[in-house]
């Protein structure tokens, strides 16, 4: 009897161990909005890796999750566009970082709206939705700081239909030829 006890309390902490790291490094999100049309829908359900960041750094092209900025409520999904550093402009209809045009397959239509060159403060994200004209972000004067980050999209896994892997669009590829 004094076995079964034994193996049932290490089943149960076993499991304990396996559910606790679990949540602390996978975590869902459901799309809310259409600011991330046409790659992201409202009720689109994402498995968002919350670990991925303690090994390496948010790039650009990565879709993250994160907490609203300022008095806003709930999380936010985004693309970063620019990171710690960098200058970003929006004009002609198109993002620059570093003075080089972006080429952007994924949003919806091109920006329709200005910014004026600005640096990226330190410890701080720049993002944009992919439907640039339907989207609070960062072209509205505010940044996500780093310690807002939640996780990186990894996997879409509802509906059906979307279940894939999240791509991801680095900085070499959507650099545009001058």
């Amino acid at each position: 009897m004094k076995a079964f006890f034994r193996e049932f309390l290490i089943t149960i902490a076993i499991a304990a161990v396996i559910c606790i790291a679990f949540q602390s490094t996978l975590q869902t999100f459901i799309v809310v909005m259409t600011s991330m049309e046409p790659n992201f829908h409202e009720g689109q359900r994402l498995l968002v890796n919350k670990a991925v960041y303690f090994f390496e750094e948010p790039e650009r092209g990565d879709v993250i999750i994160f907490k609203a900025p300022g008095n806003r409520q709930g999380d936010y999904i985004k693309r970063i566009i620019a990171l710690p550093g960098d200058n970003v402009e929006i004009k002609d209809e198109a993002v620059y970082i570093d003075g080089s045009r972006l080429d952007e397959p994924y949003i919806m239509s091109p920006p329709g709206y200005t910014l004026a060159e600005q640096e990226v403060p330190e410890c701080s994200y720049f993002v944009l939705g992919d439907n640039r004209n339907n989207s609070d972000d960062s072209h509205h004067g505010w940044y996500v700081p780093e310690d807002n980050i939640i996780g990186k999209a990894w996997l879409s896994i509802w509906p059906p239909d979307k279940w894939e892997v999240v791509p991801d669009y680095r900085l070499e590829e959507q650099l545009a030829s001058s």
